[in-house]
Parts: C-alpha cells; sequence; structure tokens
C-alpha cells in the first residue's frame, strides 16, 4: 500500500492492525530521532517509526535545523513512512505557532495580547497565513495555537497568550487567526488550528499555571467556553488541546462530559483532541487520579482525547495489553484513529507528504517583515499622555534608558523560537526535565540579528542625538548604573525609559508560562529608575514591553506619556519606534484591564452589579475600587467625537436584529484610529448580568475633520443567556446599548425592548455582529 492514497479512512482502518492503529495514536520529538549533530538515526527510525507514528513533534522548534535542513529532515521521515513500514501511511508534524512560526528563519509577530490591542480581526488572519504559507512549506501540517483563554488574572504568566479578558473579543480575534491558518478552510493549503486550553485555563487558583479555576457552570458556559463556540462554529477550527487544570475536581483529560458532551454533542465539533504535554501523564503525576500509565491511557481515551503530545508514554504498545484483558474497548481507539487519518487525508498528506527545499515561501522575506512591523505598530496602545511631549522630534536630543531598550531578547515572547531553544537547553540540564527534553550539542538561542529599540531609534531617526544608558537590568541595578542613566537624561531634551519584564519558560524569566508572578509591579529598580529619571524636570515618556498588565498606578503623575509595547517580536522594535517618532499614530486599545494593584486583582469591566465595589462604602478603605486604566481604554496624537448614536430598532422579537447607528470624526490635526465600541445592558433579567459586554467593535482610520458613519447590526440570539434552569434563553425586557472609545468612556445611552415570549437558543452566534463603516467620508 506504499504511497497509495486509501478509498476510504474507513477501509484503512478496517485493514490496520490494533499495533499499527495504536501507533497513529502516539508521537515523538524530532530530537527523539536525531543524533547531537542533528542527524537523523537509521536505528532510532526503525525503533520508533516501524509500525507507523501519529504525529513528530517541533521539527523546526525543538532543533537548530535550520529551514532547508527542516525540510529534509520532514522529507526523510515521510520517505521512511512511505517506503519502510506496511501501510506507508504519513506522519503529521506540528510546532508551535502563537506569535508565528517558531522556527528558525521564520517570522515573528507580536505576541497574542499585544495582537488583541490592535482590535483588528485582521491582523491576526494576516499574520496566520503567513505563518500557515511558512509552515506548508517547511513540511509542518498543524500549529498549536491559538489560545482562546479568557485572560482575567495578570498574576499569571500566560496571559500575554490570550486575546485578553473579552469573550467576544476573543472569539472574534481567535477566530480569525483560525481562518488564516485554516486557508479560510482549504486544509490543502493551511494548516490544522489547535484552539487551547479547553477549558477556563486563564483564571487559575492564586495566578499559578495550570491551578483549578473556581467557577460555576453558569460562568464556564457564558464567558469561558464562548470562543470555544465562536471557534467550531464560525472557524471551523479541526483540532482542540485540553486543558492541565481540573474542573470542579475532574482534570480536563479525563473529562468525557467536558470533552464529548460539551465539546462534540453540544458544539458539534468533528476534529481531533490532541493532549496538552504530557498531559496524560500528569493523570499519575499531578492528579493522582490514576495509579499508572495505562490507567491514565484508558481515562484519556474514553475521555476523548485523540493523540498523545508531545511524546508517547500512555497510548503506546502496552494498549494491546489492555484490550487483550477487556480493560481497553478496542472501539476506543478505532474512533480516535479514524479521526487522525482523516485529518492526513484532508490535508493531503496521502498524495504528496514531501516538500521541496528550496521552497522560498517558508523563509522570513521584506513583504513579512513589513508585515511584522506594521502588527506591531497597530498594537501599540498610548495609555497616558500630556503636555504633548509625543510624538518625538527626530531633532532633539532623545535620552533612551532602561533595561530593555537595547536587549533584543525582551522584545520576545514565550513561545519565539529563541526563548524555546532556550527553555530545552535549561530543561535538558535540570533533574526534573519538564518535557523530557534532549538537546544538540552546542545549541543556543539566535539573538545578534534581532534589531533593538535603540537600534531602531537611532536608524529612523539619524538627525536626532540619542544617548543610551541601562540603568541596570530587570531585576537588578547598581547606584552607579542608575546615575548613569539619570545624568544621561537630565542632560537630553526628552527621555524614553523602556521597562518591563522578560517572557519565557526559564528560571531567568517573569512573565510566560509558568512564569506567574505573586505581584505584578515593575521588578527590581525599575520604578526607581523612572521616578529618578522624571525628577530631572526633563519630560520623560515610560515604554513598557511586556506580557501582563503591570502596576504603573505609581508613575502617572510623575512621567508625561505611559505607552504599552506588550512583547512586538523580533521585528516589532521599528513598529514602537515608529509610533513614537509619529509616523504611525496609535490607535491601539487595552484587550485587559490594568489595576491599581495587584490587591484590586481580578479586577475586569463584564463584572456583575453586586462586583467591582464594597457594599456600602463603594471603594477600598486604603484605596480606589476603579482600574488604572480600563478595558478599551486607549488614546492617541488625534482627537476623536462618537455622536448621533441611534438605535434604529426600538422594539425587536428574539428571531430579529438589533441596529444600532453612530458618527465618528476625527476632530483633531493628525490622522489617526479610533476603535468604536459597542456595549449592551440587559436591564432586568431573571439572572444577574454583566454591568455591559462588548458585542461589536470597528477601527476606523480618519483624516481630520473627517467624519464616518457606522452601522452595528447585532442578532438578538447573540444576546441569550443561561437562565435558572441553565437554558439559553433571548426574556423579553428592556436592553440598554451605549457606544463608545473605551468600556468606561461610553456616549449617552440608549434603549430598545425585546418582545415576545421568553425563546430558548440552542447554537446562537458568537461574533455574529455585522459592522459596516460609510466608504465616503464627510467633512
Amino acid at each position: 500500500m506504499t504511497n497509495t492514497a486509501p478509498r476510504t479512512v474507513e477501509d484503512l482502518v478496517r485493514v490496520m492492525t490494533l499495533e499499527e492503529k495504536i501507533a497513529q495514536l502516539g508521537s515523538c520529538w524530532i530530537f527523539e530521532l536525531l543524533d547531537t549533530n542533528n542527524n537523523l538515526v537509521p536505528e532510532k527510525l526503525d525503533a520508533m517509526l516501524s509500525k507507523g507514528i501519529g504525529q513528530i513533534t517541533r521539527i523546526s522548534g525543538a532543533s537548530t535545523l535550520d529551514p532547508r535542513g527542516v525540510a529534509e529532515a520532514a522529507n526523510a521521515i515521510q520517505s521512511y513512512l512511505a517506503n519502510e513500514t506496511r501501510l506507508g501511511i504519513p506522519a503529521l508534524l506540528h510546532d508551535e505557532c502563537l506569535d508565528g512560526f517558531m522556527a528558525a528563519e521564520a517570522t515573528s509577530f507580536p505576541q497574542a495580547i499585544g495582537m488583541a490591542a490592535s482590535f483588528d480581526p485582521s491582523l491576526p488572519k494576516e499574520a496566520a497565513t503567513i505563518t500557515a504559507r511558512q509552515m506548508r512549506a517547511a513540511g509542518t501540517h498543524q500549529g498549536l495555537a491559538p489560545v482562546l483563554d479568557i485572560g482575567r488574572d495578570p498574576r499569571w504568566g500566560r496571559i500575554e497568550e490570550t486575546y485578553g479578558e473579552d469573550p467576544h473579543l476573543v472569539a472574534a480575534m481567535a477566530s480569525a487567526y483560525i481562518r488564516g491558518l485554516q486557508g479560510d478552510g482549504d486544509l490543502g493549503a493551511g494548516v490544522i488550528a489547535t484552539a487551547k486550553h479547553f477549558v477556563a485555563h486563564g483564571v487559575p487558583e492564586g495566578g499559578m499555571n495550570a491551578a483549578p479555576p473556581h467557577i460555576g457552570p453558569r460562568e464556564l458556559r457564558e464567558v469561558h467556553l464562548r470562543p470555544y463556540e465562536a471557534a467550531v462554529r464560525e472557524a471551523n477550527v479541526q483540532s482542540f488541546m485540553h486543558a492541565y487544570h481540573e474542573i470542579d475536581a475532574v482534570p480536563c483529560a479525563a473529562n468525557s462530559w467536558l470533552l464529548q458532551d460539551v465539546l462534540r454533542d453540544e458544539l458539534g465539533f468533528d476534529g481531533t483532541v490532541v493532549s496538552d504535554y504530557n498531559g496524560i501523564e500528569e493523570l499519575v503525576l499531578s492528579h493522582a487520579i490514576a495509579d499508572d500509565y495505562d490507567q491514565a491511557a484508558i481515562m484519556a481515551l474514553e475521555g476523548g482525547i485523540d493523540v498523545e503530545l508531545p511524546s508517547t508514554a500512555a497510548y503506546g504498545p502496552r494498549l494491546t495489553e489492555l484490550v487483550a484483558s477487556g480493560r481497553l474497548d478496542e472501539g476506543l481507539i478505532d474512533r480516535a484513529v479514524t479521526r487522525t487519518l482523516r485529518q492526513k487525508l484532508e490535508l493531503g498528506l496521502f498524495d504528496h507528504a514531501e516538500v521541496d527545499p528550496e521552497d522560498p515561501a517558508r523563509r522570513h522575506d521584506a513583504f513579512d517583515r513589513e508585515a511584522a512591523v506594521r502588527i506591531a505598530a497597530r498594537s501599540v496602545v498610548l495609555t497616558h499622555h500630556r503636555n504633548d511631549v509625543l510624538p518625538l522630534s527626530r531633532s532633539s536630543h532623545i535620552a533612551v534608558v532602561g533595561p530593555s531598550a537595547d536587549d533584543p531578547r525582551n522584545l520576545l515572547a514565550d513561545y519565539a523560537y529563541e526563548t524555546h531553544i532556550e527553555a530545552l537547553v535549561e530543561f535538558s540540564k535540570a533533574e526534573d526535565n519538564p518535557l523530557h527534553a534532549m538537546v544538540p550539542e552546542g545549541m543556543e538561542a539566535p539573538l545578534d540579528q534581532i534589531e533593538t529599540f535603540l537600534g531602531s531609534m537611532r536608524r529612523l531617526a539619524p538627525d536626532a542625538t540619542i544617548t543610551h544608558a541601562a540603568g541596570g537590568s530587570l531585576q537588578h541595578a547598581t547606584d552607579e548604573e542608575i546615575d548613569e542613566a539619570v545624568a544621561i537624561a537630565a542632560a537630553a531634551d526628552v527621555a524614553v525609559v523602556v521597562v518591563g519584564e522578560r517572557s519565557g519558560l526559564t528560571d531567568d524569566c517573569t512573565c510566560g508560562e509558568a512564569r506567574d508572578r505573586l505581584d505584578i509591579t515593575l521588578l527590581g529598580r525599575q520604578g526607581e529608575l523612572i521616578e529618578r529619571v522624571a525628577s530631572t524636570g526633563t519630560p520623560t515618556v515610560v515604554l513598557v514591553i511586556g506580557g501582563r498588565p503591570l502596576h504603573l498606578d505609581p508613575y502617572v503623575d510623575l512621567v508625561d506619556a505611559i505607552m504599552i509595547g506588550w512583547l512586538p517580536g523580533a521585528d516589532g522594535a521599528e513598529g514602537l519606534s515608529s509610533v513614537l517618532l509619529g509616523d504611525v499614530t496609535p490607535g491601539g486599545k487595552l484587550p485587559v484591564t490594568f489595576p491599581r494593584g495587584v490587591g484590586q486583582v481580578p479586577s475586569y469591566y463584564r463584572h456583575h452589579p453586586s462586583g467591582g465595589r464594597s457594599r456600602w462604602k463603594v471603594t477600598y478603605a486604603d484605596g480606589d475600587n476603579t482600574p488604572l486604566w480600563a478595558f478599551g481604554h486607549g488614546l492617541s496624537y488625534t482627537t476623536f467625537s462618537i455622536h448621533d448614536v441611534d438605535v434604529a430598532t426600538p422594539q425587536v422579537e428574539a428571531t430579529d436584529t438589533v441596529v444600532v447607528t453612530c458618527r465618528v470624526t476625527n476632530t483633531g490635526k493628525r490622522s489617526g484610529d479610533e476603535v468604536v465600541q459597542l456595549y449592551v445592558t440587559d436591564d432586568r433579567a431573571s439572572v444577574t448580568r454583566p454591568i455591559r459586554q462588548l458585542e461589536g467593535f470597528v477601527r476606523i482610520g480618519l483624516e481630520p475633520g473627517e467624519t464616518r458613519g457606522v452601522r452595528f447590526e447585532v442578532p438578538v440570539t447573540q444576546l441569550a443567556f443561561f437562565d435558572r434552569d441553565m437554558r439559553r434563553v433571548v426574556e423579553p425586557g428592556s436592553m440598554t446599548v451605549a457606544v463608545g472609545s473605551a468600556s468606561d468612556r461610553l456616549e449617552p445611552v440608549q434603549s430598545f425592548e425585546i418582545t415576545g415570549p421568553t425563546t430558548e437558543v440552542l447554537a446562537p452566534p458568537v461574533c455574529g455582529t455585522t459592522v459596516t463603516v460609510e466608504r465616503t467620508a464627510s467633512t
């Protein structure tokens, strides 16, 4: 059957031995097949692939192979499977792609939280389209992205991987990313997207990674499941990855109610569910509900996990003994292998699994770089600005100080190629190796080709006098280092202090997976550096590079501007500089609330009426109960007016659409973007409802004096909620609409009435709002 596409998947399963079926449920790391010089070892191929294999893990992201070497290794693996195994079933190769393809010489985009700040779904789709092209050209077929977790706890290090705190925004941005990866449904050209981590991973106990979330069934469905509904019903996502944690004492990896009843039966998902790395093993190691890997495998297969990643520990040859003993139903193996083979067929791997090692599509080129820079610039959020200190003059003396000003590493997110290589090296040296990683000798993270913020400022503003001192590192600084930076700032016309965190998985990182924090203050002496620079009297701009909301309240009254640059990626420094220098007007908005301090966590706009305040005194005894900056907040170098808000449909029924219109005017002297945000409040319902919830948004570019009309069309069924009997319903009653530039900056409200009986809604749209912007602007 070598190199012959099966007539149907069912035909193939029918002729497979039990051992061959089981092989399709497992995986192996690329370094399990390599020697220390990155060469494939025939004996290792025979040992691990002779019966076939389901997936190969991170052939790009876990090796130092260059793009040509990756393609050649992928081809050699596929050739072995085609010619040396009985059935010739190709392998599916997967890799990470949270912020671009995690590979050498691939394009690095802003981390997801920065992408979300753009409030422009076309950008994650564009980034994902480029990413998919590069992955397929390298022989990779599945991307472990996007993250659909609702990020509401800034202590949690993985909040950077999310699209923020709001289910509508997360659903819109993630669905766009899925469509880009999957080629708008053409898997022959795209790659499989993997929605993760299913579900409620973003609100862990104590902000600790993979700790249990404490949420009720209504919040689970109305908030945390909403983006996953959109991923299935509106973006047709083809894969899910379970979350590590437990929900109400049942680990997600062994939760058949979650993975079968909800995901497949209710949402209609028909793709594959893959394990999070070592997640099945954790049923033994951390959850302690399985006695051994045999029992863990039974639980996971019964629960609904089709493929074990990143390597085979539980879904190995011992499954044959479990079937023979009657402990495991072979039908569960058939179910999983059928789903796996179907996707390999849809990807076209049976027809053509090998790739052209010379294909330039896998490499980062000038057009991809332009996209990365542009997306980084559109992700920037200006949160505080006074005295017109920005944009910076190209003829001025600019002091660029701070620990992240000239450090390329701090621009990168936790699953960038360079940061992951660092993690593999550290893991390989640890006694308790979390990924059982083995790495080639001499492996190191390549950082020398990444332009720093300081470098980009000097390149883009060659006529400016730009001086620099680091002022210490992120976590440590001497008096002499701080004094040097302060002296440089005192002599300048303006100072830019670049602070933040380092993202990654290694011990020296402060943000990213498993890098959770007790506090959210600036680490080390960075806060002191800001205070000392501001005290010189030199106009001061703070640029924050990092992946989480930080405690910035102490500096707002001291400095002239604060700009959030997130984690812009390897090409992102130019995007940040272009905003500071005025080539791009900032237009991003906060996808997460910035609390005044860690004691206010969790703080998010979409709370219920009794939340967000202390009854009856309202505020904290020692501070303000309002956030520093609310969800949706973001300033510009120009000003805007949102006016003439009108509800064109004051009375609707459950099957109707609510139409809301407004006009937006650039009232300033520079061109710029405004994000118009539509919020809806249920004035009275049978259960408490959020004080407001985002139901539509659009980013609009306007020239000075220009006005455009905006029309929102919201399906009434999108406003459905779960009543006391846990039925999803639309109830009759009054609803309030508000339109504005942030969740706390809304125009005078309008209302509409839902009439008719209470109506049960089985599958409402999540991102069903249609937004139309006038093509012809008026002045």
